[in-house]
């Protein structure tokens, strides 16, 4: 019997994914295999709107074809496709958790206090993505990426338009100093939740930066997989 895996589903990217990133197969500990979306370009993605219908279909047929394959649990390497949560997760019968976003009640329960989210897009994260992640706007406080030139042109750009390589320590830098405004202008934070699949390799900078929780998609993979590994 073949080794149960994470199942990916991936922007059709150019940058390089580092190692902790969502969509690098060494992040885990378990084996993972990554479907690329063909066209699911990432200024296309990342928006406060559902993929454009052909692209979601290629989400979805991109779920069942991982299922198919034995992925015993999905996850996606952009955090806004939480706006397609509910259709993806219907096409399959595998865990599935899109995006950081969907830890949010779990945080909120456990850290009470306003909840920081670190996003790629602060504009492009507004009401309904917020809404299909169950949060209320008054309830977090939100810091972006976008205006950080080495992030958006690596992260944010047309595919042909992306840096291909990046600098693991000058991100982190800039990642972290935004964490570090945000706790500084919001003190009462009791804990970050980073929305971007590109940002779980910089959460351990980013807690001993902030002194505070620091929550991101990787960190649930292990259960989604365990919640299934029987079937």
């Amino acid at each position: 019997m073949a080794a149960p895996f994470l199942g990916i589903l991936s922007l059709d990217t150019a940058f390089e994914r580092i190692i902790g990133d969502i969509g690098n197969p060494e992040s885990y500990s378990f084996p993972a295999l990554v479907h690329i979306v063909a066209g699911a370009d990432s200024h296309v993605i990342v928006q406060d709107n559902p993929p454009p219908p052909d692209l979601l279909q290629g989400f979805i047929e991109g779920a069942q074809r991982l299922e198919r394959a034995g992925a015993r649990a999905i996850v996606s390497t952009c955090g806004f496709l939480v706006t397609s949560q509910a259709e993806i997760a219907q096409a399959v019968n595998v865990p599935v958790m899109l995006s950081a976003l969907s830890l949010f009640p779990v945080v909120d329960t456990v850290c009470p206090g306003r909840i920081g989210i670190i996003t790629a897009s602060q504009r492009s994260l507004g009401p309904n993505a917020l809404a299909a992640a169950g949060i209320d706007a008054e309830t977090v406080v939100i810091a972006g990426l976008d205006h950080i030139p080495e992030f958006a042109e690596t992260f944010l750009a047309e595919k042909s338009a992306q840096r291909t390589s990046l600098d693991p320590a000058l991100i982190e830098a800039k990642v972290v100093a935004v964490a570090e405004d945000m706790l500084r202008n919001n003190p009462e934070i009791s804990a970050i939740i980073l929305e971007c699949g590109n940002l779980p390799p910089y959460a351990d900078a980013i807690r001993s930066a902030v002194n505070r929780p620091v929550f991101d998609l990787r960190d649930a993979t292990a259960q989604l997989m365990a919640a299934n590994v029987a079937n």
